[in-house]
């Protein structure tokens, strides 16, 4: 048995970024980050989501203008809407009986770090990948900054821009800060332009660009919605079977009122499986998941550093900057799983910021012939397109399997590591050449794979989650299949109704959740507070 190592949990005020508090849909329907704002400054305006019961009309516009506010962004397929709206009047406008909820329209950025952490990774071609296997015909949606001109990304994709409250997407490639262009190169890099070096997971899967962040790398959530929104009614036209967002938000409300949870679920219903990166905050400690990974239902993607140590994984561990769950509000057990993270050499274009901010993370391609510009980045984002490069190959060799049952079978075939607790591991480490193996197979169905949700035991004060058998439908889903033995969870687990960390995370008096989360309330402050964690 390992000692215990100290975890602080950083529950900061519902103010600040990582603010949040426990439990389902609130009946408020106001998210407490725009009643902090609009308190701070009642004079100003708000810009919002605000997600409808029934579909928006005329009578919603009139509603809105009547408050002062103004329509910004509206959607084809999704019951919300984008507006700027006066702080006074939002509990007004909350009280409207189509409202269902009103969010703020959050900023967003990718999780992408220039090589923070001191891991060697040599990525060269792949481990395990049947290149033979080359995803021509499966769409991959790539959310982000763009994608560039780059002879590795062929064929070239096709690209929508909805930066800046665009209503008319063009076309036309373009990634003027270059994070996007990297994204895809691990997804889909043919390596033509290196000679091999720099191969991605699935060369030649079909990419589309959905331009959603800015030429600094940020953004907004209405952008990413109408992003989201235009898949709905085009997807079928690229053939869009996979979604990768290595892109995301702070959590400011339950993921049942958060307009982007709701938005990639209605992909992930057309079936459409969405991969989302954890986010990169664990130097923050737990808690620390970004939107829309908080959703129970889509793929969401943590990050290790791997020492190319062959099939050795001791010296392999959980990325620092990895986040951590459960989630803000819901307590949802994520990631689902994690992918190698760290230092990936990948393509970028000749325009992007990135290549002039970061001289030193450009990369030679080590080869006489060399036609394209790479440079080395680390974080979830890069574990995020591991995995989605993944996706696409199973669904290239059985196109019949639906989302969640390719969710089961990265988790089921996840290498089952002692890395750390599954708030850090999610399953464990993705085991590309047995989720291709499983697919081949298909001989595994699911008809829902909700992360489950951890809650404290009432009686003994311990770390409980929901039964995964009941949640998925089936009872050989359970814990140990999904989990395994390997993670060590400790002597004193038991199965049954719940499943608990026995004396491996004791809540006591430093941190009672009864307390700390309080039905909607914001969170008490405990900053500096802690709580004893066993790895093993």
């Amino acid at each position: 048995m390992r000692r215990l190592t100290i975890l602080t949990i950083f529950c900061l005020l519902a103010t600040t970024a990582w603010a949040g508090a426990a439990g389902p849909a609130s009946n408020d329907r106001v998210s407490q980050a725009i009643r902090s704002h609009a308190e701070s400054n009642p004079a100003g305006f708000v810009d919002v989501i605000i997600t409808f019961a029934d579909r928006p009309g005329k009578a919603d516009d009139k509603a809105i203008k009547n408050a002062g506010g103004e329509n910004i962004r509206g959607y084809h397929r999704l019951p919300m809407k984008a507006a700027r709206i006066p702080a006074r009047a939002i509990e007004a406008l909350s009280h409207n009986p189509n409202v269902a909820f009103i969010s703020s329209d959050a900023p967003l950025q990718g999780f992408a770090e220039s090589a923070l952490v001191t891991a060697n990774l040599d990525q060269g071609t792949f481990e395990n990948i049947d290149y033979s296997v080359v995803s021509s015909g499966i769409g991959v949606a790539v959310f982000d900054s763009g994608i560039g001109n780059h002879t590795d990304l062929w064929p070239s994709p096709v690209q929508f821009d909805f930066v800046g409250q665009s209503t008319s997407p063009g076309y036309g490639l373009g990634d003027p800060f270059g994070h996007g262009t990297h994204v895809a190169g691990v997804i889909g890099s043919d390596s033509y332009g290196a000679a091999s070096d720099f191969r991605g997971v699935a060369p030649y899967a079909d990419l589309l660009s959905l331009r959603v962040l800015n030429g600094q790398g940020q953004g907004l959530t209405s952008d990413l919605i109408a992003a989201l929104d235009w898949l709905l009614v085009n997807a079928n036209q690229y053939n869009i079977r996979v979604a990768n967002l290595s892109l995301g938000k702070a959590i400011e409300e339950a993921a049942a009122d958060d307009p982007l949870v709701a938005a990639v679920e209605a992909v992930w219903d057309t079936g459409i499986v969405v991969v989302c990166s954890a986010g990169n905050y664990g130097r923050d400690g737990h808690f620390t998941i970004t939107s829309p990974g908080n959703s129970p239902r889509v793929i969401t993607v943590g990050s290790i550093t791997d020492n190319e140590t062959g099939g050795d994984l001791s010296d392999d561990y959980v990325s620092s900057y990895s986040s951590k769950g459960p989630t803000l509000f819901d307590h949802f057990v994520k990631p689902d799983l994690v992918a190698p993270g760290n230092r990936f050499v990948a393509p970028i274009s000749y325009e992007a910021k990135m290549r002039a901010d970061l001289p030193d993370r450009m990369k030679d391609c080590g080869n006489s012939y060399c036609s394209g510009y790479y440079i080395e980045l680390s974080g979830t984002s890069m574990s995020a397109a591991m995995v989605s490069g993944t996706v696409a190959k199973m669904l290239e060799e059985e196109p019949s399997l639906n989302p969640d049952t390719v969710k089961a079978m990265l988790m089921i075939s996840a290498k089952k590591v002692d890395m750390g607790n599954p708030f850090s591991t999610g399953a464990g480490l993705l085991d590309i050449a047995a989720a291709m193996q499983m697919a081949v197979a298909n001989d595994v169905y699911v008809a829902t794979a909700l992360s489950p949700r951890a809650f404290p035991d009432e009686t003994t004060g311990k770390m409980g989650f929901e039964n995964t058998g009941l949640l998925w439908g089936d009872f050989a889903f359970n814990q140990s299949l999904l989990w395994g033995d390997a993670l060590l969870w400790g002597d004193a687990l038991l199965w049954g109704d719940a499943l608990l960390w026995g004396d491996a995370l004791l809540w006591g008096d430093a941190l009672l959740w009864g307390d700390v989360f309080t039905n909607g309330d914001p969170l008490i402050e405990l900053s500096g507070q802690t709580v004893q964690v066993d790895d093993d």
